[in-house]
């Protein structure tokens, strides 16, 4: 494809087909297309490939991703062919413009220099063109081709059969048009210069968009080529596809983890930041789960494999990214219906201004330069580019930040989102039991209070006794536990140390003889008021101390509250937790409106209200339980350490668990969507404003082919400026 005309009618074949429904994309070069299930695939591909043939252009199956042989770089030729076009174009320009260069038989010498430029140079030109009238159609290179071979065309006939060949020929150069005797007027400069311009914007345009997919494509690259999986005990080499899942593979300090998975042995830091943007390392022991393309920072590890290929968290990221650059915003849908008409009215203007001015009594020549200036100045390029290139370097930012877009609808959405509802638990809080803080009676140590319970708390699955067990493993390993019984709902018993400890609610103490004193139920009300757990500890007949424990809030999470109330954002907790509870963990990250105690479907209903008294919500969730809350939204954000089901209902996809990642990506969508529409306006204010120029015989085809390609490279910058987003934590650390 050569242009958004090609693309436009390329997608117009696709979708006649009987349950075909394709979208195609002029940056990425690609056609997503979902179809029934009626066909065979190989059925299905033929169907599609022969009617993009049909329709003048061809296709192919993208190769799959690891291919070992990387992709030829498609601005090579283009960057030889401009090289050569710009050697031969440069002198004959220099000719035209300066008439002491002006010699003897210098108009012959441009006709040499010019010939090659035109026909070999404009080559790709007029094969799209040719092949576009043959399918009775009209493209921006429609435009090109009648343009500078009509240029091309008059200078020859003005050389041969006029009087411009005449020995001794000078020809100021004119940026206006003024009447003359158009037999004595050469545009050889012209037809090359409007090629070689051409080329150039070509070659920039190819050059940026494969800058812009950079992004993408390095992510995709970050996964690991090999794993040393264990086969019988041996540490066997093999290339990472051959990995299957239940597999057991080795990761040695400094490699990366072959693919997503649970640590079996050994304890390490897991460093996230190429895949997270999260610059801490994450301690892992058995039993956590761990990233494919995340590296070992640490110790050796053993990893069970639990996802492979297309499922690992790293493909998905890929896919996300991929289906967001290749849809369409309201605006882009919008320049696709005005490009695919653009073509067919901008020749007839061409045609209009060609007779008004041989009505007029205007020259031959001036009739010619201003249709030929129209025909140039109005190819469609820059409405092709705007928001294609826009989302994929928008998108490929957010990539990289640990922001996944799901597609420019999303980014629409973030517009008009004026209300936040952010889920309690493993969003503003850290969803995992924390030990918070230890109270020892008189005579004993907070060491030797946590060092018994979290030995005995060490034998249950409970996620508080989880809890003060990590922390316990934190300052010393733990002492075994003999007699272990648990005491469902009320806490557990075992002896530690020839100590018969139990720990749990207070009424279990009281039911075996060790009621609090005064001071240790001192820290169990306050606990308590806080809405926090309090286990007490109690050994040999007596009560020795108090833990507590909480979820956690996030420590960014006050931070990202203050970001969102700058961003014009109403925020308001929406948890099914009780209310006293939500209410204490809302005052200390900001937050002054609650919505507690409500069930999913509540949730639901939660958002349905809000919508009905006309507010715009975007909802930040995790778990299951958010998924449906995250579907009815005007805009889902799931946090990427939640649930496939939360992750799948969203809109955006947040890698790192961090809050104030939220505020990131509603700043980096509505960026993007301010720079689609700043490409837009560009795009359409330009041909509006340049077509009456053209036409009013005003600019000449050199200026207006210099004007077109610009226009396309002023807007593929502007999206590049995207590159630059920078987070807020990293603002903050400059």
């Amino acid at each position: 494809m050569t242009c958004a005309s090609c693309a436009n009618r390329i997608e117009r074949k696709l979708n006649k087909l009987d349950g075909v429904t394709a979208t195609v994309n002029f940056a990425t070069e690609k056609a997503h297309v979902s179809a029934p299930s009626t066909l065979a695939p190989g059925e299905l591909v033929g169907t599609l490939i022969a009617t993009v043939e049909q329709a003048g252009y061809s296709a192919h199956v993208p190769a799959p991703r690891g291919a070992d042989a990387a992709p030829p770089d498609p601005t090579d030729a283009l960057r030889r062919r401009l090289l050569i076009c710009v050697a031969l174009t440069v002198p004959v320009i220099a000719m035209a413009m300066i008439p002491a260069l002006q010699f003897r038989y210098w108009q012959w010498l441009s006709l040499a220099l010019a010939a090659p430029v035109v026909v070999w140079g404009g080559y790709p030109f007029h094969r799209a063109a040719w092949a576009n009238l043959r399918h009775g159609t009209a493209t921006m290179d429609t435009l090109v081709s009648m343009g500078t071979l009509a240029a091309f065309g008059w200078s020859v006939y003005a050389l041969f059969w006029g009087t411009a060949g005449t020995p001794g020929m000078t020809h100021p150069f004119r940026l206006a048009i003024e009447r003359s005797d158009g037999s004595g007027d050469i545009y050889l400069e012209a037809a090359a210069g409007v090629t070689a311009f051409l080329l150039a914007g070509r070659y920039f345009e190819a050059r940026s968009k494969r800058r812009a997919g950079a992004a993408l494509r390095a992510l995709l690259e970050l996964g690991a080529k090999e794993a040393t999986v264990l086969r019988d005990g041996v540490e066997t080499p093999v290339p990472v596809d051959e990995v299957r899942i239940g597999d057991e593979f080795v990761v040695r300090p400094g490699e990366k983890i072959a693919t997503d998975g649970v640590v079996t042995s050994g304890q390490s830091a897991i460093d996230a930041s190429l895949l997270t943007g999260e610059s801490v390392p994450a301690e892992v022991r058995p039993g956590d789960a761990v990233t494919g393309a995340t590296v070992n920072a640490g110790g050796r590890l053993v990893v069970r494999a639990t996802r492979i290929g297309a499922d690992t968290q790293l493909a998905q990221m890929g896919r996300l990214v991929e289906d967001a650059q290749a849809g369409k915003a309201k605006a882009q849908r919008l320049a696709d219906r005005v490009s695919g008409v653009f073509v067919p009215v901008v020749i007839m203007i061409a045609v209009a201004a060609l007779g008004f001015w041989l009505g007029a009594g205007a020259s031959a020549s001036m009739a010619l330069t201003a249709a030929v200036s129209v025909l140039i100045i109005a190819c469609p390029c820059a409405l092709g580019l705007a928001t294609p290139t826009a989302l994929l370097v928008g998108t490929g930012r957010g990539a990289q930040l640990g922001i996944l877009i799901r597609g420019p609808e999303a980014l629409e959405s973030t517009r008009h989102v004026d209300t936040v509802l952010l889920d309690k638990t493993g969003t503003v809080t850290t969803g995992v039991m924390r030990l918070l803080g230890v109270h020892a009676a008189d005579g004993e140590t907070e060491h030797g209070v946590l060092a018994l319970a979290a030995a005995v708390e060490a034998a249950s699955e409970h996620p508080i006794a989880r809890a003060i067990a990590d922390a316990g493993r934190t300052s010393a390993p733990l002492a075994p536990v003999d007699g272990f019984a648990n005491a469902p709902g009320m806490g557990v018993r075992g002896v530690v140390g020839g100590h018969a400890v139990t720990a749990g609610r207070p009424s279990l103490l009281d039911e075996d003889g060790m009621p609090l004193p005064a001071g240790l139920r001192r820290a169990v009300d306050a606990a308590q008021e806080r809405r926090q757990t309090a286990i007490a500890v109690g050994w040999d007949g007596a009560a020795r101390g108090v833990l507590v424990v909480a979820d956690e809030i996030k420590p960014s999470s006050a931070a990202a509250v203050a970001q969102l109330r700058g961003l014009g954002l109403r925020p308001i907790m929406l948890t099914g937790d009780n209310e006293r509870a939500a209410r204490h963990i809302a005052r200390q990250v900001g937050i002054d409106e609650v919505i507690a105690g409500v069930l999913p479907a509540q949730k639901v209903d939660a958002v349905r209200r809000l919508q009905e008294a006309r507010r715009r919500v975007a909802m930040v969730g995790d778990g299951v339980n958010d998924a449906a809350a995250l579907a009815q939204s005007d805009l889902g954000i799931a946090m990427g350490s939640g649930t496939d089901a939360a992750i799948e209902a969203a809109d955006l996809t947040l890698v790192n668990g961090d809050l104030r990642t939220v505020v990131d990506a509603i700043r980096l969508s509505r960026r993007t969507l301010g720079t689609i529409r700043t490409n837009l306006f560009w795009a359409f204010a330009y041909n509006v404003a340049a077509l009456p120029l053209a036409a009013a015989g005003l600019l000449t085809p050199m200026v207006a082919g210099a004007a077109m390609a610009l226009s396309s490279v002023f807007v593929v910058s502007n999206s590049l400026r995207l590159r630059g987003f920078r987070a807020g934590r990293e603002i903050l650390k400059t």
